[in-house]
């Protein structure tokens, strides 16, 4: 029972973070509002979870949640990986776009 009230206060920690960040990424907030529904769903109805293993293949609730959320995971850093590999190549232009204008700048006030 501790380990249930535990779950349920960071899920519904999760919610309001999603319900917050709804207008900056509604992907993300809805997203992470429906994971946070399924996990509070499955940690109050954890039978359902085992019987949605078992349909799956997999031994144990807890195992499929588990494989589910190393899933997930991945494919967040994945997301993260690419969109700083973006960040840092934009930030590569932009640098180069600034050297190239500083050069020209500075050749043309030692022309003058």
């Amino acid at each position: 029972m501790i380990a249930q009230l535990s779950l349920t206060a960071l899920l519904f920690a999760v919610m309001l973070y999603a319900w917050s960040q709804y207008r900056r990424s509604p992907a993300v907030g809805l997203l992470s509002l429906l994971a946070a529904l399924g996990g509070l769903y499955f940690v109050w109805l954890p039978t359902h979870a085992t019987q949605l293993a078992a349909f799956a293949g997999v031994g144990r609730g807890v195992d499929l949640v588990l494989y589910i959320w190393v899933v997930i995971s991945m494919l967040v850093l994945l997301n993260l990986h690419l969109k700083l590999r973006m960040q840092m190549e934009l930030i590569t232009t932009l640098a180069r776009a600034l050297a190239i204008a500083n050069a020209r700048e500075k050749t043309s006030r030692s022309a003058r």
